[in-house]
């Protein structure tokens, strides 16, 4: 029976076992172009599939008589009838009107300022998106900055893979903020009534003693148990040839068999692969079923290419029909990223979740694999999803992600949140946020616009900021009850579309550094970590060896994650020292 089953499963991939009659032909406009990767949805079944990127298709029915509606961007939807074993030609009307233009997205702003663009970094099959360093700012001209506020996690394991292959990482996989997300900050819930909670302190600045440090930590609300509502989930799950590796599809499929320990009764799970094709391997199923939903998740094996664009498309299609209303309805992406049919680029991937990601449906991205891991790619689905981003290079980062911090990965207090901070320029001279770092051509996009992001429930996030002060501060106490600036959160709550504000203000009161909590100088010690890793300009008077002992000075023992961290950090050390002497070596 197994051997039977597998025989289907591989002229059939994913598609019902009573389908029996294949419907064939391709898709064209008026002129007998072909059109690539349109949506055709087959009304017996209500399922999506795509003309691909020669714009024909083959589509198994349970019917020898079957319809579909076909449509794309800039053509009019039409119904047809398909007959099995007739090749036909469907042709699409272009409409008159253009598709509305995706604009770029910025992840930080300070109004009316522009840095110069620089190349992007490619290493063998590997991409990232170019990113400019913030630079300082003058807080007389321009006062006003922020950043969008998220949960994505993806950089930190990311650099961890790459050092445990014992090499140096590209500077633009290196995203200081994501590396901060990774570790928590001594979680202080907000009041009752907030959704944020604030902390903040002014410190002097590590690697420039002529400047000081602003750490600001904001503390998201954290859901009850009892009040997390059902959870209506999509694993869309790449099954492509390329995940032929144990650390891609196997390590996959172990980490949703962990998500699957924590499913409800009240949850519905449904999965969606592509790979030699794309359907729904699993229908929609209750969380309570956890031993069929394991079954199905084990079947899975890879062949085929990668036609990412049509499963994006399959699973916001399911996610919509299986929509609970007030839930947490989220297609969860697990792939190396690697989209090699249909829409490629990243352009084309950002308007595609632009234009089809439902109201109120999430997208988190989960990345595998090395080689051909598309980081920029899958950083953009998430951005654009309305959803985050993290990378799993073992299992033991599986588990973290999908059991340990579930209710952070999974589940959100705040939607499209955008940290403000307005500088007191009585006291600020200039100031430089650390990571936030924007893309290259959405700096030079003049339709740029500020992208919010999403925030997990209980989320501690730090940031950092390094200033030049107009005077020694170091005298001012809390009873001169001066401020530094001011700080608000634009948000959204899950569902809503109304606007709301959350504030504090940063009150100017210096501590010296060997004062600080603990966790704030673990938190130093994590930015002057990704400085060096990213050959920062504003990191040249830092060395390794201040970096370890800075580690070393701040870690907490019992924390296995910051234990791990300063390995990882000696390693480094060891390789960037290897690659300065090999250097120094051809000069």
């Amino acid at each position: 029976m197994k051997t039977t089953l597998v025989i289907f499963a591989s002229c059939f991939l994913y598609f019902s076992v009573q389908a029996q009659y294949y419907l064939r032909g391709e898709v064209q406009d008026e002129k007998g172009s072909l059109i690539t990767n349109a949506r055709i949805i087959l009304h017996s079944t209500g399922f999506l599939y795509s003309s691909g990127s020669d714009g024909s298709f083959g589509i198994v029915s349970s019917r020898q008589v079957d319809s579909v509606t076909v449509s794309q961007e800039g053509y009019q939807p039409k119904v047809f009838v398909l007959t099995n074993g007739v090749y036909q030609v469907l042709k699409l009307k272009q409409l008159q009107a253009a598709a509305n233009a995706t604009r770029a997205r910025l992840v930080s702003v300070t109004k009316n300022f522009r840095p110069q663009d620089r190349k992007g970094w490619v290493v063998g099959g590997e991409t990232y998106s170019s990113l400019i360093e913030n630079e300082f700012i003058p807080a007389s001209t321009y006062p006003e900055s922020g950043f969008a506020i998220h949960t994505d996690k993806a950089s930190y394991s990311n650099i961890r893979r790459f050092l445990n292959m014992n090499t140096m990482i590209p500077p633009d996989a290196v995203r200081t903020e994501e590396v901060l997300n990774y570790f928590d900050f001594d979680y202080k819930a907000p009041p009752k009534d907030s959704v944020f909670g604030y902390e903040s302190v002014v410190t002097d600045c590590p690697w420039n003693d002529q400047n000081k440090l602003l750490l600001l930590k904001v503390d998201a609300r954290k859901l009850e148990p009892e009040k997390v509502p059902p959870s209506n989930l999509v694993f869309l799950i790449d099954v492509s040839g390329s995940m032929d590796l144990p650390n891609r599809l196997p390590l996959l499929k172990s980490a949703f068999k962990l998500l699957v320990n924590n499913l409800r009764d009240k949850d519905t799970v449904s999965i969606v692969v592509y790979g030699s094709a794309v359907g729904v391997w699993l229908p929609p199923i209750s969380g309570k079923e956890k031993d069929s939903i394991r079954r199905s998740i084990e079947g899975l094996f890879p062949v085929g290419s990668t036609p990412g664009e049509s499963g994006i498309r399959t699973a916001y299609q399911l996610a919509k029909n299986t929509f609970i209303k007030g839930g947490n309805n989220r297609v969860i992406l697990a792939t190396d990223g690697d989209f090699n049919v249909g829409q490629s680029t990243e352009d084309e991937l950002d308007k595609l979740i632009t234009q089809h990601q439902q109201l109120g449906i999430y997208l988190t991205c989960l990345g595998v694999g090395m080689g051909n891991y598309k980081d920029s790619k899958l950083e953009v689905l998430a951005k654009k999803g309305n959803g985050n981003f993290a990378y799993l290079d073992n299992e033991a980062e599986a588990e973290k992600v999908l059991v340990k911090e579930l209710t952070q990965t999974l589940y959100t207090v705040a939607d499209d949140a955008y940290l403000n901070i307005a500088f007191n320029s009585k006291w600020v001279q200039d100031y430089r946020l650390i990571g936030y770092d924007n893309k290259t051509r959405a700096l030079a996009d003049s339709l740029s616009q500020i992208e919010g992001g999403e925030v997990g429930s209980g989320h501690s996030l730090m940031a950092l900021i390094e200033l030049k002060t107009t005077e020694d501060i170091q005298t001012i106490t809390a009873r001169d009850k001066q401020y530094l600036g001011s700080v608000s959160i634009s948000y959204k709550n899950p569902g809503d579309s109304i606007i709301r504000y959350s504030g504090y203000v940063v009150p100017l009161v210096y501590t010296p550094y060997s004062e600080l909590p603990q966790s704030y100088r673990f938190a130093t010690s994590l930015s002057m970590f990704t400085a060096m890793l990213k050959e920062s300009e504003y990191a040249k008077k830092i060395t390794w060896s201040q970096v370890i002992d800075s580690c070393n000075k701040s870690i907490d023992p019992n924390n296995s994650l910051q234990k791990e961290f300063l390995q990882i950090v000696e390693k480094a050390r060891k390789i960037y020292l290897r690659q300065r002497k090999r250097k120094a070596g051809a000069n």
